[in-house]
């Protein structure tokens, strides 16, 4: 099963777990509507696409007023967003994912997985999480923590 990551959130606060808020956005104008009802001044417009790699790919991007939230949205809404995980013929990205802009103090890796090798549910994580967890597992594989369910 692939869920977008807004819907990944809406379980995670179900289980009291504090994310950023945000808003699914289907359209240029759902975007500037988050955006407005969020407040703040840094907003964080995401491609939703079931692919990892979408902020190298352009398909995150961090607004610092409406208008930027408006421009982001328009050049990625419909976009054709190729990463690392959709190969070459990429992913159309049809919503996107407009959540307040927040300061990170530290960063950190957390995943679910089924494991095809083990046939279990295994849980990853790693302090050394973000947009490099690929490099991390290809270099450095004894900092991804894992536990199989």
């Amino acid at each position: 099963m692939k869920i977008h990551e807004y819907q990944g959130k809406e379980i995670l606060r179900k289980f009291g777990v504090i994310t950023p808020r945000g808003f699914p956005c289907f359209s240029v104008d759902d975007a500037v509507a988050a955006a407005e009802k969020l407040g703040g001044d840094t907003w964080v417009v995401k491609a939703q696409i079931h692919a990892g790699g979408r902020g190298k790919g352009g398909g995150v991007k961090v607004a610092t007023s409406v208008e930027e939230v408006r421009r982001y949205a328009s050049q990625i809404l419909g976009m054709n967003l190729v990463t690392h995980q959709t190969g070459p013929e990429g992913q159309t990205v049809k919503r996107l994912f407009v959540e307040e802009g927040i300061d990170i103090a530290t960063e950190l890796y957390v995943g679910v997985v089924v494991d095809r090798d083990t046939q279990r549910v295994t849980m990853m994580a790693s302090s050394e999480g973000g947009m490099e967890i690929e490099q991390v597992a290809a270099e450095t594989p004894e900092k991804i923590h894992k536990l199989s369910i």
